[in-house]
């Protein structure tokens, strides 16, 4: 594996709403170096300042894919992974399980 790449790709919402996989530094580089300047925030820089520092193999790819991650997620960009939309639906609005012997209805 190049030392770019991601363990596991970042799917993210991109243009008009459509899913995509980012699978490297350069691919998350880019996507924030693209990011339209009135619409950065801090979490923009340091995700893109981690992309430089990897491409130039100052930091490893897991640190930059762990920033862009929380830059994705804090521009609600994040695409959550099957296992989440699973794990979600079976569980009701305060955190505990929609059904069973605890959650009749009053």
């Amino acid at each position: 594996m190049e030392h770019n790449q991601f363990q596991h790709p970042v799917r993210v919402l991109v243009g008009l709403g459509f899913p995509t996989n980012i699978q490297s530094v350069k691919d998350a580089f880019v996507l924030l170096d693209e990011w339209p300047p009135s619409k950065r925030n801090p979490a923009h820089g340091v995700a893109l300042n981690a992309c430089r520092a990897a491409l130039a193999g100052e930091v490893d790819a897991e640190t930059a894919r762990s920033t862009f991650i929380a830059f994705a997620r804090r521009m609600d960009l994040l695409v959550p992974d099957a296992g989440d939309i699973v794990a979600a639906k079976a569980v009701g609005a305060f955190g505990a399980a929609s059904t069973g012997p605890y959650n009749k209805p009053m």
